[in-house]
């Protein structure tokens, strides 16, 4: 299973995004505290409201809290700072992606603690970032991608 950990979001909208693409791939959200808005958001649950009965979503207090719960990963680390792009990586198939919060990124701790599970997205070199909930889907289906789709619809019909 893939696991996606958003790491202290701020903006209900993005989190909201990436309830949706969990939904819609089977993917687990963790979301770690503080949240900049409430689970119970309109935002947040406008973006995904006719998904939200297929999301699996665990809320941890913090970053300890969340690594003792499930201590064992493996865990790779979105960031702007990695030496290693997302594509360049084997993911298994349990798999654990951390993204950070928007206006910071995450704590660089856990970056210098672990720099070869750090991924990113290459962009340009004069803009900032993605977009949080772009990101996470990039990153999403790319371990989806290396694992054939497993357990996705891979067709589509069109109507006559």
């Amino acid at each position: 299973m893939i696991h996606i950990v958003l790491v202290e979001p701020e903006i209900p909208a993005n989190t909201g995004n990436v309830a949706r693409t969990c939904a819609a791939t089977g993917a687990q959200l963790h979301l770690i505290r503080p949240l900049g808005f409430s689970i119970d958001d309109r935002q947040l649950k406008r973006a995904g409201l006719d998904y939200w009965h297929l999301l699996n979503v665990q809320v941890h207090e913090n970053l300890d809290a969340f690594f003792a719960a499930h201590p064992n990963g493996p865990f790779y680390y979105a960031t702007t700072k990695a030496k290693h792009t997302y594509a360049e990586v084997e993911y298994p198939e349990d798999v654990y992606f951390l993204f950070g919060k928007e206006t910071k990124g995450l704590p660089e701790e856990l970056l210098y603690q672990n720099p070869d599970t750090c991924i990113r997205i290459p962009i340009r070199a004069e803009a900032r970032s993605l977009n949080l909930s772009n990101s996470v889907a990039v990153v999403v289906f790319e371990a989806l991608r290396q694992h054939d789709f497993s357990g996705l619809k891979s067709f589509g019909k069109m109507s006559e």
